[in-house]
Order: C-alpha cells, then sequence, then structure tokens
C-alpha cells in the first residue's frame, strides 16, 4: 500500500494539513480496497495548530518509509525548520520519495534545496517573497499546481485539492480519481496551468496615486477606452500615463485594462448564464475571438472551462 506521510510543523495551516488527509483517506480502489495509508507525522508529540493544538502518532523517523511526503503551509512561512526535518527531507528525496507542497509550504520544500532549478508555485500572495528569497527557482505564480515529476507545488489551500486529486490520478487513473472529487464534491480537476486569480497590484506609493484613475476604469472597462482617452481622463500625456502605471502597477493601462475586464468576465461566468459571447460584449471586448485569445492567455484556460470549473447553482 502507497503510504502518504504529512508533515505537521508548529504553525501549521489547519486546511493545508487536513486536505492530503481526506483525499488521500478516503479515495478508494474498484471494489472499495484503499489505495493510500496516511499518516501525520511531527517532530513533537503536540502541534501547534494556531486555533487549537492536536496530538501526532508519528514522528519524523515516519518520513523515511513514505512513498509520497505533503508539506503543508505553516502560518509563517518563513520560520526556521529544523535541520533534522531538512535533512529528513533531502534523504527522502534523495531515495525517489515523491514531495509535494500546499500553499506556502514550497517554501520548506525550497529550504531543503528541493525546488533548485525548477519550476513552482505558491499562493499569489507569497509568490514575489519566494522568488526573492530563493532566486534560483523560477516561481510561477499563474497557475493551480505544478508537477515536475517527483517535486510538486501548489497554490493557494483549495489548489491543494487539485494537486491531490492529480497524484490520485496519476497513480491510479481518472476512475479512481473522479471517485475521489465526487468524495470532496468538488470537479475531477482544473487544469494545473490555469490561472489562481487574476489580481491587480495595489498602486505603489511613487507619484501622484492612480487609484481614482483606476477606479474609474474599472467602472467604464465595458466601454471602448483608448490609451490616448484614458490619458485625457487622467490629464496627463500617453508617455507620463505608461511611466506612471508601470511605477505603480508593474503593468501597462492597456494591460490592466484588460485584466480587469477578464476579472469581470469570471464574475460573470461564475454567477450568470449568459453566453460566452454576450459575456464578451458586456465586458468591453468587441471581438469574441480576441476575448477567447485574451481569457485563455491571462488565466490559462477557456471560458467554458472556466465556468464548468467554477460555476456554482445555476443563475436564475
Amino acid at each position: 500500500m502507497h503510504t502518504v506521510v504529512v508533515l505537521a510543523l508548529d504553525g501549521v495551516l489547519a486546511f493545508d494539513l487536513s486536505t492530503p488527509v481526506e483525499v488521500f483517506g478516503r479515495a478508494r480502489l474498484p471494489g472499495g480496497r484503499a489505495p493510500y495509508r496516511v499518516r501525520v507525522c511531527a517532530p513533537t508529540d503536540e502541534v501547534d495548530a494556531g486555533v487549537f493544538s492536536m496530538r501526532v502518532p508519528w514522528g519524523v523517523d515516519a518520513l523515511a518509509e513514505a512513498d509520497t511526503i505533503i508539506l503543508p503551509g505553516l502560518a509563517d512561512p518563513t520560520a526556521p525548520i529544523p535541520k533534522d526535518i531538512l535533512d529528513a527531507l533531502r534523504a527522502a528525496a534523495g531515495g525517489g520519495t515523491r514531495i509535494a507542497s500546499i500553499c506556502v509550504g514550497a517554501f520548506t520544500l525550497a529550504t531543503a534545496g528541493l525546488l533548485d532549478g525548477l519550476r513552482a508555485t505558491t499562493h499569489w500572495a507569497a509568490a514575489k517573497e519566494l522568488s526573492r528569497l530563493y532566486p534560483n527557482i523560477d516561481v510561477d505564480a499563474d497557475v493551480l499546481f505544478v508537477d515536475n515529476g517527483q517535486i510538486l507545488t501548489s497554490a493557494g489551500a483549495a489548489a491543494g485539492l487539485d494537486l491531490c486529486l492529480h497524484m490520485i490520478r496519476r497513480d491510479h487513473g481518472s476512475a479512481v480519481a473522479a471517485d475521489a472529487a465526487r468524495v470532496a464534491v468538488m470537479p475531477l480537476e482544473r487544469d494545473g496551468g490555469q490561472a489562481q486569480y487574476i489580481v491587480h497590484e495595489q498602486p505603489g506609493a511613487n507619484g501622484v496615486s492612480l487609484e481614482p484613475l483606476l477606479r474609474w476604469m474599472e467602472e467604464n472597462a465595458h466601454r471602448e477606452l483608448t490609451l490616448d482617452y484614458i490619458a485625457t481622463r487622467a490629464m496627463m500625456s500617453t508617455r507620463t500615463l505608461n511611466r506612471r502605471f508601470r511605477e505603480q502597477t508593474g503593468t501597462t493601462p492597456l494591460q490592466w485594462l484588460h485584466r480587469c475586464r477578464i476579472r469581470q468576465a469570471q464574475y460573470l461566468l461564475e454567477t450568470t448564464g449568459h453566453s460566452v459571447e454576450r459575456i464578451a460584449i458586456q465586458v468591453g471586448f468587441g471581438s469574441q475571438t480576441t476575448f477567447r485569445d485574451r481569457f485563455k492567455r491571462l488565466v490559462g484556460t477557456s471560458p467554458q472551462a472556466y465556468r464548468r470549473a467554477f460555476r456554482g447553482s445555476p443563475a436564475r
């Protein structure tokens, strides 16, 4: 039986910890046999999980017996990791053990040196810090998970579900993964390349704040807004506008506008039954083809696939 060991350190995020325990623990092969043995291990008998503490039955020696090790995130992802833990992770990796991180658990992998030279992801809000601290890692903040074969990383907590289902699918095929997804009441698998979330950088402190202009652009994103028109509204030259945008948002006015439109389209895909064609017009794309291409480029999946993955109850 395949042994999955989840490492619990002080400050462990409870959601990250429970995700692999539940998903792997409830997986079943045809006939009802469990394909995984799940264990939670820790360097101490009791672990501080923030709002509660818990007793853990297995010590870190369980890492040596694992076929898969899962590293949940920590409340402080930059907290020092005990040397014996790092040594155990390195030894496991050297022996071919599969190791996966959930959310900011990528920092633990990075501290052990197991992400050097690899593409990896983490929660979008922590991606810049991961990249800053570990420049040898190719940090991709725009995906749900990254599978490098032996080493895997996932984005924010919910993406940990996608990663666990992906590993079950790799191990036992789509039927077993689909059954596990039904138990978890979630889609079988969102594409790993799908964007975590379309976010706007907040305007920085350099120069006059663009916040009023950004708010106006968001409210008028459905209109045909050219660079000249936006510059006139801001009472700036296009050159100055582009410079201010670069300084304060890290992007250009039109790129920011496209992201704003796509974010509005995501909301409509999630909450309405409007056709993709209608949504394209509603959010300000004159061409359906342009909308689909831009959506795929920014979100990593098609509007139809996004709706299937994120649509709640049918719109009324």
